[in-house]
């Protein structure tokens, strides 16, 4: 077993210590009895209670909430179906400008997007709001629900397809029994990172929200600009702790799902 050189240890520790030390301070400092961020004054939990009282704040996370899950579920429909096509197809005319379409949000700048959808939504003449959010994160998120179920699909065993076909399958019962159940780790594992990004967007967000549909990121870097305030630290952290929370619960959920799997494994291999 290699173990790890002093260079290799200390490149580690700064480079952990870089990333989670700014968010120790800001969870020890939304315990701040000041309201100055940069002045310690004691222990004391009032900013969070502060945070559950502010309706501007819980009204952007609502808004976030709501179009991240429809933005990433719609994404995630859409961006199936165009790595099933880009993968199964084969060469076929309009593949090259195809693939160009969906994997353009990738490297375009967000400024781009969110001013080229903003002038897209005027043409159309619709009003700002949640659906025009959820139409925007569904544009740039879709590319990369492809990405991650194109790389699934392409170690995928086409002859258990094939099997099911032979077996009486139509190619919808084909995709809807064999398919997507082996391919859905990738698929789930592309909804989260859809829901993270729209969660995260702020650029985007800003030229396709109106004034009544409020994300959650741009309430704080409104908030932010006029000061840094300990109700942002209190929000700031419940976020870390639920990001935490949903970590830890994923990475148990996978590892018994693996332990069970080995059992499997084991119990069937006794079994011959």
């Amino acid at each position: 077993m290699n173990r790890l050189s002093w260079f290799n240890t200390v490149s580690l520790t700064l480079g952990f210590a870089f990333l989670y030390i700014p968010m120790v301070i800001l969870v020890i400092y939304s315990f701040n009895e000041s309201k100055l961020v940069t002045v310690w004054a004691g222990f004391s939990t009032k900013w969070y209670g502060q945070l559950l009282k502010d309706q501007a704040f819980l009204n952007a996370a609502w808004v976030t909430l709501k179009v991240a899950v429809m933005s990433s579920t719609i994404a995630t429909v859409l961006g199936t179906m165009a790595a099933y096509v880009m993968v199964r197809s084969g060469r076929f005319f309009g593949r090259t400008l195809f693939s160009g379409m969906i994997y353009a949000p990738l490297v375009m700048p967000e400024v781009i997007t969110g001013l080229s959808l903003l002038l897209l939504f005027i043409g159309l003449g619709l009003d700002r709001g949640v659906i025009t959010i959820v139409l925007a994160h569904t544009t740039f998120a879709m590319c990369y629900v492809s990405v991650v179920v194109s790389s699934r699909l392409v170690t995928f065993d086409k002859s258990l397809e094939e099997a099911a076909l032979d077996l009486g399958c139509t190619p919808a019962e084909a995709f809807r029994l064999v398919t997507l159940p082996i391919i859905a780790p990738a698929v789930v594992s592309g909804w989260l990172l859809a829901f993270t990004l729209s969660l995260d967007d702020l650029v985007i967000a800003s030229f396709t929200s109106g004034p009544s549909s409020t994300t959650l990121p741009i309430k704080i870097f409104s908030a932010v600009r006029l000061g840094v305030s300990p109700e942002i630290n209190a929000l700031s952290t419940v976020m870390i702790g639920i990001v935490t929370i949903g970590v830890i619960a994923t990475s148990l959920i996978t590892k018994s799902q693996k332990v069970r799997q080995q059992r499997d494994e084991q119990e069937a291999a006794r079994a011959q």
